[in-house]
């Protein structure tokens, strides 16, 4: 500690140039600020200030010491933060803008509500891409690779856009086996909001010489739940994330189709860059890591068996 303090006294007197003025900062005489520089310079084996009756400037040595000085007050009074706020218990209102996924994080927010329930929540679920910092949110959780350097992030997971049907579909449509194949069947459309485009079922560009794979528009939404519930009657083909689906792939009840289509998404939870989050985001992103995807690792043995089983 003594050595802590030798360093603020420094500081003080290199950015006032006088032991009166950084005396009366630190509420010593000026004379205990000249004895704490001296045992520094003592300690150090250099001299760190110029002095005269007029003036005091810092030497070469003292000049390189200063940044190295600021730079450990600095990291001292971080350390001092984080532990205090560590012992914080997380409130207050937590804004968070969310996907059009409520199937994915629902059940979850749920399970934060009732963890922590000093923090209140306010959701708002778009595919726009928001600006975190502008308009004012504590979190947001978006697909993609995070772009913003003003952002931190943690990766929530990965998933698969799949084509799938049910096999009553199948057996009165038949089950394509091209791309191509798709013109001739009943297409379940997703239209994003913000920009009324129709997500492409086809990735990238169509090779060359080849026109433009246009499918039916049988059916054309804005969410997932309509599209999986129309697949599940049978009315249709429908491209979905697998987390929407993964109890009827599971049981049958839905039948993924040409696998040369299916492509990978992956989620990212970003919230405005600190070294110190506040306790209520530093709650929100643990808990968003550890249940949205949850590793198969994490789970019971008797639901990873029945996972192993499921997939055999």
């Amino acid at each position: 500690m003594d050595s802590v303090n030798g360093f603020a006294v420094f500081v003080q007197v290199a950015e006032t140039r006088s032991f009166v003025a950084a005396g009366r900062l630190l509420g010593v005489s000026a004379s205990a600020i000249g004895k704490s520089v001296a045992r520094l310079e003592e300690k150090l084996g250099v001299r760190l200030f110029h002095r005269s009756t007029r003036s005091i400037t810092l030497t070469a040595e003292g000049t390189l010491f200063l940044e190295r000085s600021r730079r450990i007050l600095a990291e001292i009074e971080a350390a001092e933060l984080e532990l205090s706020q560590s012992q914080a218990a997380p409130r207050g209102r937590l804004r968070v803008s969310l996907p059009l996924v409520s199937s994915l994080v629902l059940p979850v927010l749920g399970e934060f509500m009732r963890a922590y329930p000093a923090i209140e929540l306010d959701l708002d679920f778009t595919d726009r891409m928001v600006d975190v910092i502008d308009e004012g949110f504590d979190a947001v959780v978006r697909t993609g690779d995070p772009a913003d350097s003003r952002l931190s992030a943690r990766r929530l997971g990965a998933f698969q856009i799949r084509l799938v049907a049910s096999p009553d579909y199948l057996a009165k449509r038949g089950t394509p086996q091209a791309p191509a194949d798709l013109r001739q069947h009943t297409c379940l459309h997703y239209r994003f909001p913000s920009s009324g485009k129709l997500e492409a079922w086809v990735p990238g560009p169509s090779p060359q010489g080849e026109p433009e794979l246009q499918l039916p528009q049988s059916m054309v939404c804005n969410n997932i739940e309509t599209r999986v519930c129309f697949a599940l009657q049978g009315l249709g083909i429908a491209c979905l994330p697998d987390f929407a689906i993964r109890e009827p792939l599971a049981d049958g009840r839905l039948v993924p189709l040409l696998p040369e289509l299916d492509r990978s998404g992956v989620f990212h939870v970003l919230w405005p860059a600190s070294k110190h989050p506040s306790p209520k985001v530093r709650a929100l992103v643990d808990f968003l890591c550890a249940r949205v995807f949850p590793a198969v690792e994490d789970k019971p043995p008797s639901a990873r068996a029945a996972l192993s089983a499921r997939r055999k």
